[in-house]
Order: C-alpha cells, then structure tokens, then sequence
C-alpha cells in the first residue's frame, strides 16, 4: 500500500473511531494504538510517571524559552517529542546540565538507569523495526495510547495528534501551554518553535487546528505508552 495512503488511512479511521461514528473493518488500519503490544517491558509507577512527564516538560519548555540546543539535529513536530523524551531519560549529572545549558530547579531523577536505557533511542516503527528515528505517525500508532478526545484532560507530556490530509502533526501539552516545532527551516528571528495556550488554540482561526471533537483533523490526545 502507498505509505501516504496508509497514513490517511490510518488517521481518518481514528478520528472516526473517536467520534464514535461506525467504518466498515476493510477500512480500519491495520494497527491502532495500544491494538498491539506497544508497551514496553518495563511499566513506571505513579512517581517514576509524573518525574518523567516532568523532565519531558522542561526539555521542551526550555527550547521554547532559549532556543533550540545544538544538540538537537532534527527540528520538526515529531523531533521535538524524540529529543525531549530522549533527554528526559538522559544522565543529568553536571557534564549533561552544562551542555544542555539547563539550571535551577530540576524534576527528581527517579526512573531507574536499566529502564532509561531501555527506553531512550527505542522507538517502535511501523514496518516493524526499531530505533531512534519514528516519524510523527509511528510515534503516535506505534508507541502511544489514545487518551481520548476531550482535551482538557490531557497531562503533562501528553501529545495532540492532528491531521491535515498529506502530513501530520504533534504538538506537546506542558500543562499550561501547548508547545510545538513548526517544522520549517530555520531563518534569522524564527527558530520554528511556537507555543500557544489552549483557549487560544480552541479560537484558532483556521479552524483544522482546533483540539475539539467535531474537528475532523483532531484525532485526539494520546500518552507515551510508557506513560500510561
């Protein structure tokens, strides 16, 4: 099947399936999230779960508030969720904090080293292989859980999934602000990082990036799967 068809596919039968409304089985995806087994081995608890959101949270807010780091290559929606994650399950000793730029007030460190390296750089794919590289798809069909539709519910380093026909895209919810790489290249004064509150982004004008159900292009608010 044509890759870009696929993804159409995949994302329109999901927003279907979330709105409740019916498809025949032909024309469901071969693979939803959380229909197969996507979940890691190791499952965090509640604190392990709510230290790591916060870390996610504060990588990304960071390259909101500074810049993006040199440390991060590949600057579009989904890079932006692979790096945040990635560096949230990172070392922080002294070496990281200096390179990463990063002081202050810092989330605990409280998700075991063997379960961080199982983790970091461990992306499943859609053609079944594994790696540091997923797309913005594959992050959200391979390795997330739907968390439903209402967004207000949405947590910390949850994600919302949006579909504009040939491309998607994710944005990053920090809890009080919805944060996101635009994917375009860089240029003097925009470094592609965007952030918006979530009442203003409920009033967007263009309206196919609206978080609300009746949006055809809103598929939803989906968690990590080793966030769930």
């Amino acid at each position: 099947m044509n890759p870009a068809l696929s993804r159409r596919c995949f994302c329109r039968a999901l927003a279907a399936l979330c709105a409740g409304l019916s498809m025949p089985s032909h024309a469901l995806p071969a693979a939803l999230p959380g229909e197969k087994s996507t979940v890691p081995p190791r499952r965090l608890d509640a604190l392990q779960n709510r230290a790591l959101r916060a870390w996610i949270v504060r990588i990304a807010e960071e390259q909101l508030r500074r810049g993006p780091t040199p440390r991060w290559t590949h600057r579009d929606c989904a890079g932006l969720v692979r790096f945040a994650v990635a560096e949230a399950l990172a070392d922080h000793d002294t070496r990281w904090r200096r390179a990463m730029g990063i002081g202050g007030r810092l989330p605990p460190d409280l998700v075991p080293e063997d379960v961080r390296r199982e983790l970091r750089h461990n992306w499943k794919r859609p053609d079944g292989s594994e790696g540091a590289y997923v797309n913005a798809i594959g992050l959200v069909q391979e390795n997330s859980v739907l968390a439903g539709r209402d967004v207000w519910r949405a947590r910390p380093a949850d994600l919302l999934f949006f579909d504009q026909g040939a491309e998607q895209h994710l944005m990053l919810w920090t809890g009080r602000r919805i944060v996101y790489h635009n994917g375009a290249r860089p240029r003097p004064g925009d470094d592609g990082m965007r952030a918006a509150s979530l009442p203003a982004l409920l009033q967007w004008p263009d309206t196919r990036w609206r978080p609300e159900p009746e949006n055809p292009n809103f598929a939803g608010v989906f968690s990590l799967a080793f966030l769930s």
